[in-house]
């Protein structure tokens, strides 16, 4: 399982990539691991306001259908329209082509945890 030690994480188990104002985001490797093959994403609406925590897209697999969370607030302003036909990126690549969407945050970033403390929770 990789755990890059260059983004955020949230105890949902999203990783965040933070570029200024911008948040790019998508699930983690042990999230993908534990749902298997993903089979569809629904991806949330480029212009949509999110909450920190807010349910803002649903990954389907194999196995479960689950919610993925905004880690961040802020607006929708970009999705990764790739995974509509290729929704195993998100196993394949999850830190990279596997992304979901990309958040211009308006608020703060105090809940994430360090790539310390996301393999700390993960121990747990």
């Amino acid at each position: 399982m990789t755990i890059p030690v260059d983004l955020k994480y949230t105890k949902e188990h999203e990783w965040v990539r933070i570029e200024g104002d911008v948040a790019t985001f998508g699930i983690s490797d042990h999230a993908q691991e534990a749902l298997g093959d993903i089979v569809f994403v629904e991806l949330p609406e480029v212009g949509r306001t999110v909450d920190a925590g807010e349910a803002c897209a649903v990954v389907e697999s194999v196995k479960a259908v689950s919610d993925m969370y905004a880690p961040v607030a802020g607006e929708v302003i970009e999705v990764n329209e790739a995974l509509e036909s290729s929704p195993e990126q998100v196993n394949t690549n999850p830190y990279g082509t596997g992304w979901i969407a990309k958040v211009k945050m308006s608020g703060d970033t105090a809940e994430l945890l360090s790539d310390d403390e996301y393999n700390t929770f993960l121990e747990e």
